[in-house]
């Protein structure tokens, strides 16, 4: 397997694009439609970080790696258009590996509407691919983390602990996302647990929360179901004079104050979630 036939492979897979041009230049072209803004994610998954090969079916890694920046389309309120990726892969990822790889990730691609226009190749001594996902959504229609304001209600697309379920596929909440431009005043998605991202939620919007209710999976722990992360679901704030979409699931209020800190439980909530940077407690 070298460079040229693994990008003539590829490029065989993915068929006829919808872009301007595609594979096999030094760029994509595309050429937006008018009225409406761009969106722009992109998303590492690294073995050993965000999965391991020996316990992962290598089709179920390259659906999680596109499903992880395509959440981010959604928690914007997006519509995917196309996707660049880049894809380093240690000589132990063979032929087949790779096959199955990009047979997970364009099966997704295709179901979401996500065209593969391009990207990179190169060798590692792990796997390790960046996924680049470009949206769209009407102009000033986007979702954002900083419009949360006090006295909304706080929802949740769906159950928490998710990661913790064997064989475990992210589904981007893409369905969700068109149907809370102009009725959400906040959104983004679960991926590092909701400890820590209604944490980044409240603080962009300068507002404090109350967390009274956790909906957690079958299986799943209180601690999963808060700091387990990879959920993929979409945390989402809305006046309580609206309705709240089907199948979401009401976990609190916006508060004015104390500005960042989260109440659950009479307590102040510590995000836990998953921060790489974050230095280890040592163990007791």
């Amino acid at each position: 397997m070298n460079e040229i036939d693994l990008v003539e492979r590829i490029r065989k897979q993915v068929g006829k694009s919808t872009l301007e041009l595609g594979i096999g230049d030094d760029c994509a072209i595309y050429r937006p439609r008018p009225n409406e803004d761009l969106l722009f994610t992109t998303d590492y998954l690294i073995e050993d970080v965000h999965f391991r090969r020996d316990l992962f079916p290598p089709d179920a890694v390259g659906h999680k790696a596109l499903a992880r920046s395509l959440s981010d389309i959604a928690a914007m309120g997006g519509e995917p258009r196309f996707c660049l990726l880049s894809l380093a892969l240690p000589p132990s990822a063979d032929q087949l590996w790779v096959d199955q790889f990009l047979n997970g990730f364009l099966k997704l691609a295709k179901r979401c509407g996500t065209t593969l226009a391009g990207g990179d190749l190169s060798r590692a001594s792990k796997v390790t691919c960046d996924v680049m996902v470009c949206g769209a959504v009407p102009r000033g229609k986007a979702l954002r983390r900083d419009g949360a304001k006090p006295g909304d209600a706080i929802y949740v697309s769906g159950p928490l602990g998710k990661p913790w379920q064997k064989h475990q596929r992210p589904e981007p909440r893409l369905d969700v996302a068109k149907k809370l431009r102009g009725r959400a005043s906040s959104c983004m998605d679960l991926s590092d647990g909701i400890s820590i991202d209604l944490s980044r939620l409240i603080k962009a919007s300068r507002v404090g929360a109350t967390l009274d209710h956790v909906p957690m999976v079958k299986g799943a722990t209180i601690e999963e179901a808060l700091h387990g992360g990879e959920d993929y679901e979409l945390l989402y704030t809305m006046s309580k004079r609206k309705k709240p979409l089907p199948g979401s699931i009401r976990v609190g209020e916006i508060t004015d104050q104390p500005v960042g800190q989260i109440e659950f439980h009479a307590g102040a909530l510590e995000p836990l979630g998953h921060d790489h940077f974050r230095k280890k407690r040592a163990k007791k």
